[in-house]
């Protein structure tokens, strides 16, 4: 039940972090194109809650953080428990959260004092070094794991991982590049919903694919205590999770077309067909110039 409730409350932190990024970036691109640039944090427009986000995002690290560290401190029962290998696995995924928390901090420090000095391109370099390193996490875990249908959840995790390192690499090379900078907060929503998934998928019953159960004899919540008895019920559940995720893809580009549209129709953007309305100053000139002639013909 804990590990369910930590599933959730991940999926939940990072489903709105990526929101967040989504309505932010896409507002700012909107109001001025031409003068858009990625930034890796957006202040409210309240002066006493204007890094409101990078507090609750240090927070939510700090939690996380903690439970990787709490959970490195129990063995695990099933075969890859009598070994090092599950304690070991768990503080790498704790040193990944305090690098990204230390990450998160060197950003605030930045926001809020001048003793650090943060560009947007070095912080994005960084952010995909981290996601780089975090993808390697996972990977290696879906390798050690006992239950395949863990092993699958963990290496789609290691792939939406990779997938948010290249996008960060690509906005610290080009920070006018608005696609990778969608795609950084659409990634982080679609790691978010694989979360949730993935508590779903292992945790609870309703959710467990058909053919697959929890070990009776195995503590709820620990990981690779789902499993599945036969071959072709294995290859059902790992059938069902491709789907699934590909489900949860088709609802992220929903999200972020829905995320454009709304904040263009919320920021006033017309459009004009293939022609592009005069500046004022242009056309008072031409109105100008257009007198001039008409007075000089009479």
């Amino acid at each position: 039940m804990a590990t369910l409730i930590y599933h959730l409350f991940s999926s939940n932190a990072l489903v709105w972090l990526g929101l967040y990024h989504l309505i932010c970036t896409t507002r700012n691109h909107v109001k001025s194109p031409r003068e858009y640039f990625a930034k890796p944090h957006h202040p409210l427009s309240s002066p006493r809650f204007k890094h409101l986000q990078l507090y609750l995002l240090i927070l939510c690290l700090l939690i996380a953080f903690a439970h990787q560290l709490f959970i490195s401190s129990d063995s695990d029962p099933l075969i890859k428990g009598r070994t090092p290998v599950h304690r070991f696995t768990s503080l790498q995924a704790a040193g990944v959260l305090f690098l990204f928390l230390l990450l998160s901090f060197s950003l605030l420090l930045s926001e809020t004092t001048s003793l650090l000095s943060f560009p947007p391109d070095l912080f994005f370099g960084l952010a995909s070094g981290l996601f780089f390193l975090q993808y390697s996490v996972y990977s290696a875990a879906a390798s050690f794991q006992t239950s395949d249908l863990q092993a699958k959840c963990d290496s789609v995790s290691a792939r939406i991982s990779a997938l948010s390192a290249v996008l960060c690499l690509l906005v610290a090379c080009h920070p006018r590049l608005f696609v990778a900078d969608i795609g950084v907060g659409a990634s982080i929503c679609l790691q978010g919903l694989w979360v949730l998934q993935t508590g779903l998928s292992l945790y609870v019953d309703a959710f467990i694919p058909e053919g697959c159960h929890k070990l009776l004899d195995v503590d709820s919540g620990v990981d690779g205590s789902t499993k599945c008895d036969l071959e072709d019920s294995n290859l059902r559940a790992v059938a069902i999770l491709d789907l699934m995720f590909v489900v949860h893809v088709m609802f992220v580009v929903v999200l972020v077309m829905g995320t454009y549209a709304a904040v263009a129709r919320t920021a006033g953007v017309r459009r004009f067909g293939s022609y592009e309305v005069l500046p004022t100053a242009a056309a008072d000139s031409n109105h100008i110039q257009m007198k001039a002639m008409t007075g000089t013909q009479a």
